[in-house]
């Protein structure tokens, strides 16, 4: 599954086998626990969302579109070979970025990561505490302000 077409996030789940929307659901408990005051799930890109909301960032994010959108921080898919969480808060900020790798590295699992998506194919692949605090670690004024000066503020 690359991109659904689900407009809600209870649709995303039940769209999956059963297998991958236990993993899913594991991970999106963990996100919820820790996901920074302001913040919502939603859907967006075909995947699960967490968003800054435009209530609270009117600007919202810098796409060619009629309409804007909440600014990213955290997605979840289901990918066609492999389950991704993409971690817009570590690819924006260097410090983060590191620290969140070098806890990884720590934890003794494996990581398979991009610019800011983690790659795995069972919940056993990550270290459940470090993905925790990374999605706790940001709130959403830095979230914001390191949108802004990574785009040029507006």
């Amino acid at each position: 599954m690359v991109s659904s077409k689900a407009a809600t996030v209870k649709e995303y789940l039940a769209s999956l086998p059963d297998d991958r929307r236990k993993e899913i659901e594991t991970v999106r408990k963990v996100i919820l626990k820790h996901l920074p005051k302001g913040m919502k799930e939603s859907m967006q890109y075909g995947m699960i969302g967490y968003v800054v909301p435009l209530s609270l960032y009117p600007a919202g994010y810098d796409v060619k579109r009629k309409e804007k959108e909440p600014l990213p921080y955290v997605a979840l898919a289901a990918q066609k070979n492999y389950m991704a969480l993409y971690m817009m808060n570590l690819y924006g900020n260097p410090k983060v970025d590191k620290w969140f790798r070098d806890a990884y590295k720590k934890s003794g699992k494996k990581l398979d990561m991009g610019k800011g998506c983690v790659r795995f194919k069972s919940v056993d692949d990550l270290p459940l505490d470090v993905i925790a605090k990374a999605v706790g670690i940001t709130t959403v004024k830095e979230h914001i302000a390191t949108y802004e000066k990574a785009r040029g503020k507006r």
